[in-house]
Formats: structure tokens, C-alpha cells, sequence
């Protein structure tokens, strides 16, 4: 059967408590969900960090000590530490967490685009937490942020820690910004990359761009020169991560990229997410890869030589 690498995006910093009570935003919640992600099949756990009073995303390495020690003991899994942290922080916030645990995968956004959400504050009426309609609304002015120093900045931050990038993919433009990194011999050979659908901002999610994403990236790196891996946002992403799968691909799953298991029908946690994408697999013949089989393919450094 051939090993699916499953990644789980638990809580993100796009959506808002309002938005689902399934949401993880307390340590507790985190670290409870991850693990449970874990179990279910997820060999990656791709992690975000929020103010524990109301769900406000933050960079703060403190919160991110309350929930990934307690990861680290019950789940083999890895951790892979967000540097894309939220539209509204500098990449010196972004990056203070992936700094002090010096994890074996942290995310890397590959470029700057305009990174928008503010459509959804159309279907809210009553908001949990004063802070969260203007940073939705608002969202029609953000940036997010990563220059070219930028981004070797963070691969330069990180390249003694032995981390190992999930390349975050939101255009074809990002994939040849990756290639540069490459040929600048910044990025090692056997990366990973993430290819995203579906972002305001992005590509948007048509099958037809899926293939074009697949086709360049072969083209710039070589069919055997990467790995690669698919998340589509919001109603789009079962759809899409079947087609990669099929493609010969891996998939990212979690309430990051969206809310819902089903039309209409908000899912009730990240791991149920990752239970219906390993229903998928069964049936095309794969199977999940364990974090064993994932830290091989991805050549990382294991989970014993991280800092928690």
C-alpha cells in the first residue's frame, strides 16, 4: 500500500473562536487535539498558538511551552512550528517560537501575497470576543509578509537547529521563489512542499490549477526531487486532497484550513478531519504514513533533538 503523509493544522490564526466552538484555543485544547490528531492518523502536527482568554493568535514562546511538551509525551508525531504565525505580527514574532524549540519542521512561506478573509464577516452577527470582527473585517488591507531577505532570514535562523521547512505554496510564483532558494543552496534537496488552494489572495481552487502546480513543480525541481503535499481551503478540501492523493501526493487536513467535515456541517474536531481523509485513503488502496515513515521520506532530524 503506498504511505500517505498525513499533516494536521490544528488551530491556525485565520479563524476566530466565533467562527466554531470546535476551535482549540487554551493550551488544553491545543495539546488535547493534537494528540487526538495523532491517533487518528496525523504523522505531522503543524501548530499555531493563542491567547488562551480569547483566542488571540500569538507568537509567544510561553504558550507554546504549555502545550508542546505535553504533545512531545504522549505522540511520536512531528511537530512542524509555524514562522507564518498571523498576518499581523513581525517575522521577528513569527519566528520566536521555532527560535526557542528549534522543532524538527517549521512552515515557510514562500512569498508575500494579500492573505484576506473578510468575506466570512458577512455570515457573523455576534462576535465571542471584541477583538475578532476588526481583525476579520480588516482583513481586506493585510499583507502577509515574506521578502526574499526575509525568507533566508528564517532559513538562515534555522539552519544550525537541523529544521527542515514545510514550503508553503499559496501561487506558481512561490514555487519558482523556491527554486531560487535552491539554487542559492538555502534549501537542501528532498524539501517538502505544501502547494495551497483557495486563499483570497492565492490560486484559486480549480483541479485545473492543481495539475499546473504539479506540472511546474516537476519542471523546476524534477519528479524525484521533492516531496510534495496538498491543502485547499474551507469547502474545497476533501475534494482536493483526494485528487492528490490520487496524484501520488500527501495531504493536510485541521480546523486551520477549515471548519467543517461535511456541506454545511462543521466538523467537531481536527481529529475527525483526520479520520475521514483516512477513510479516503483506504479506499484508493494507501494508508497513512506513520511518524517513523514520515521523518524517512523527509529526511528529518528526529523528535529527540528538539528543545521540549
Amino acid at each position: 500500500m503506498a504511505k500517505v503523509i498525513i499533516s494536521c493544522a490544528v488551530t491556525g490564526s485565520a479563524h476566530v473562536p466565533t467562527m466554531s466552538d470546535a476551535l482549540p484555543v487554551t493550551p488544553q485544547e491545543i495539546a488535547d487535539q493534537s494528540i487526538a490528531a495523532a491517533r487518528a492518523g496525523a504523522a505531522i502536527l503543524h501548530l499555531h498558538a493563542r491567547m488562551p482568554e480569547d483566542g488571540r493568535p500569538t507568537g509567544d514562546p510561553e504558550i507554546y511551552d504549555r502545550f508542546l511538551p505535553v504533545i512531545k509525551q504522549e505522540t511520536d508525531a512531528v511537530v512542524n512550528i509555524t514562522t507564518g504565525g498571523a498576518v499581523t505580527m513581525t517575522v521577528q514574532q513569527r519566528l520566536a517560537a521555532a527560535e526557542r524549540f528549534r522543532p524538527e519542521m517549521c512552515s515557510l512561506n514562500m512569498g508575500s501575497i494579500n492573505f484576506a478573509f473578510f468575506p466570512a464577516a458577512r455570515r457573523i452577527t455576534q462576535w465571542k470576543h471584541a477583538w475578532e470582527k476588526d481583525y476579520i473585517v480588516n482583513s481586506d488591507d493585510y499583507i502577509f509578509r515574506n521578502t526574499f531577505r526575509d525568507i533566508a532570514h528564517i532559513l538562515e535562523s534555522l539552519s544550525d537547529a537541523g529544521t527542515r521547512f514545510e514550503h508553503e505554496c499559496y501561487d506558481v510564483g512561490h514555487l519558482y521563489n523556491l527554486a531560487h532558494f535552491l539554487d542559492r543552496g538555502l534549501v537542501k534537496p528532498g524539501f517538502f512542499v505544501q502547494m495551497i488552494f483557495g486563499i483570497l489572495g492565492g490560486i484559486g481552487p480549480d483541479l485545473d490549477n492543481l495539475m499546473f502546480m504539479k506540472q511546474t513543480a516537476d519542471r523546476l525541481f524534477g519528479k524525484d526531487g521533492f516531496q510534495w503535499s496538498v491543502l485547499a481551503a474551507g469547502r474545497h478540501q476533501m475534494p482536493f486532497l483526494t485528487q492528490a492523493a490520487l496524484m501520488g501526493g500527501h495531504v493536510r487536513v485541521g480546523l486551520e484550513d477549515s471548519l467543517f467535515i461535511g456541506p454545511g456541517l462543521l466538523a467537531a474536531s481536527n481529529a475527525e478531519q483526520v479520520e475521514k481523509i483516512v477513510r479516503i485513503l483506504a479506499e484508493m488502496g494507501h494508508e497513512p504514513a506513520t511518524p517513523t515513515e514520515a521523518r524517512e521520506m523527509l529526511g528529518l532530524k528526529g523528535g529527540d533533538r528538539v528543545e521540549f
